[in-house]
This record gives structure tokens, sequence and C-alpha cells, in this order.
């Protein structure tokens, strides 16, 4: 059974989380603010997602998601805030989110975010691809992408389409200069990505 971590200082959004959350099978625990949270975690609470909201007293969900990834704690993390600029969204993928939910929001938007950012975690396990930190916008995207169906080969044409879908002068070579960019990155892990010639880039 998973173990999720809520975080958020609007107690009535914990207890409502909590209740569908555990409906569908989840074990759920609460936390009303980052430092209580961080001192679960530090007490030996051992959780396989964080939905975290963003906007708290003292520290935010960004400052606590990058604390959790400088100190090598991979943990999946889904910020749920009102915060919805393009720069808030950065901004969360920078300190180490793995997925944004903008509030309101359904429970089944929740539940469907929560079940495919679990997979991809079971998917690599403890690998250094879970989380990653200094990447673009579109390295984060593309790496995204990838990892959403391991083994598989997307062509160029379909990261385009996916990571560039409103500019249409950018060609098929920025495809390749964001993969070398991306690698370079990701170190020893950047093998992973590969090129089948004829079908495109895949992750193994």
């Amino acid at each position: 059974m998973n173990r999720i971590l809520v975080v958020d200082d609007e107690q009535d959004l914990c207890e409502i989380l909590s209740f569908n959350l555990q409906a569908d099978g989840f074990e759920v625990f609460t936390a009303q603010s980052a430092e209580e949270a961080l001192t679960m975690i530090k007490d030996g609470g051992r959780f396989d997602l964080l939905l975290l909201d963003v906007m708290m007293d003292r520290m935010s969900g960004y400052e606590m998601a990058a604390t959790l990834r400088q100190c090598g704690d991979n943990t999946p993390v889904i910020f749920l805030t009102a915060r919805d600029t393009h720069d808030d969204q950065l901004q969360g993928f920078a300190s180490g989110a793995d997925d944004y939910i903008t509030k309101p929001f359904a429970f089944d938007t929740v539940l469907a975010r929560v079940k495919a950012v679990l997979r991809r975690s079971a998917a690599f396990g403890s690998s250094n691809l879970t989380s990653i930190s200094g990447l673009t916008r579109r390295e984060h995207l593309i790496l995204d992408l990838l990892r959403q169906a391991p083994g598989r080969y997307f062509s160029r044409e379909e990261i385009l389409a996916a990571v560039w879908p409103d500019d249409t002068l950018v060609g098929e070579r920025s495809v390749d200069v964001h993969i070398a960019r991306l690698r370079k990155k990701l170190g020893s892990e950047g093998s992973r990505i590969v090129n089948k010639t004829g079908f495109g880039y895949g992750l193994v």
C-alpha cells in the first residue's frame, strides 16, 4: 500500500484529500506545515509521495521540496497550489516537483496525477532520474515525456508537438540539441536516453 503525505495548512483540504485517497486504497498522513512534515520525515517517516501546498506560513512548499532534494531525498512531489502562472510552475519544477496541480481542482484529476507519478516512480525505483535539478523547462518536458513510456521511442515530430506545440519555427535540430544538453546534465544516467535510427529517442 502506497503511503502519501499531504502537507497543507488548510485542515479541511487535508481531511478531504485524506478521506478520498484512503477510499482509493492509499495510506494517508497529514501535516499542516512544512516544518511538521520535515520532522515526520526526519523521524523516520517513509512516504511514497508528497502532496505539497506551496503557500504556507514560514517555510513554503518550494523551500521544503528544495530542502529534501538537497538532502538527497527523491520522494516524488506533487504541488497543489493556487499559484498558476508560468513562472510559478517553472519554480515548482526547479525545486524538484514531479507534477504541478492548480487550485481549485477536481479530485479525479488529483487521483489520476497521483497514480501516474507513482507508476513512474515505481518504474525507476531509486534512480537519479526521479529528481534532477538544474534542468530547463524544455528539458523537464522532454524527460517527463520519455519517462511516461520507458522503452518506447518518440519521433522528433512527437517531441516537437509535445514540447513546442505553439512554435512552428522550431525545427527537428532543436530536439537533438536539447537531448544532448539533457544527457550531459544527467551525467552517468544520460546514457539511458538512446536514439534508434528511424524511430527516435527513448528511455531505457
